[in-house]
């Protein structure tokens, strides 16, 4: 495979051509942030200017504006830039915050509901459950 495009960047100076595009950022925690890259620096540290954070529910999302965003490198799993025309194609619905947060909080304790159904039923197969929800510290 050749590529022609000139240099690629495996570090964090790959970023630079993302300079002042729209981007997604997927956290550590699992959340979805969208803005505008505005600066970063050797340790992909990220800062982002009239950041959003999208919820997404189904095929619903809701949208929490949260000004300029600063994001140590080290939470950042992806980030890529959007296609603004795509987005607006895509087949999601925007919903109200409000909404979306209760959907939100609705499908999480649906969720703990079934792991906790599958623990049980692991348990009584004599399997051990490690509970640890995920590798913050």
């Amino acid at each position: 495979m050749e590529i022609t495009s000139g240099p690629l960047f495996t570090t964090s100076t790959g970023l630079i051509d993302s300079v002042d595009k729209k981007l997604m950022v997927v956290l550590r925690d699992g959340r979805k942030l969208i803005g505008t890259l505005r600066s970063f620096d050797q340790f992909a540290n990220l800062v982002l200017q009239d950041t959003i954070e999208r919820i997404y529910v189904g095929n619903c999302f809701g949208d929490i504006p949260r000004g300029i965003f600063i994001i140590r490198g080290e939470n950042v799993v992806l980030l890529g830039e959007l296609d603004t025309e795509k987005e607006e194609c895509a087949n999601l619905r925007e919903v109200p915050v409000e909404e979306i947060l209760v959907a939100q909080r609705e499908e999480m304790e649906a969720k703990q509901r079934l792991d906790k159904v599958r623990s049980k039923a692991l348990h009584n197969h004599g399997f051990c459950v490690d509970n640890a929800q995920n590798d913050l510290y």
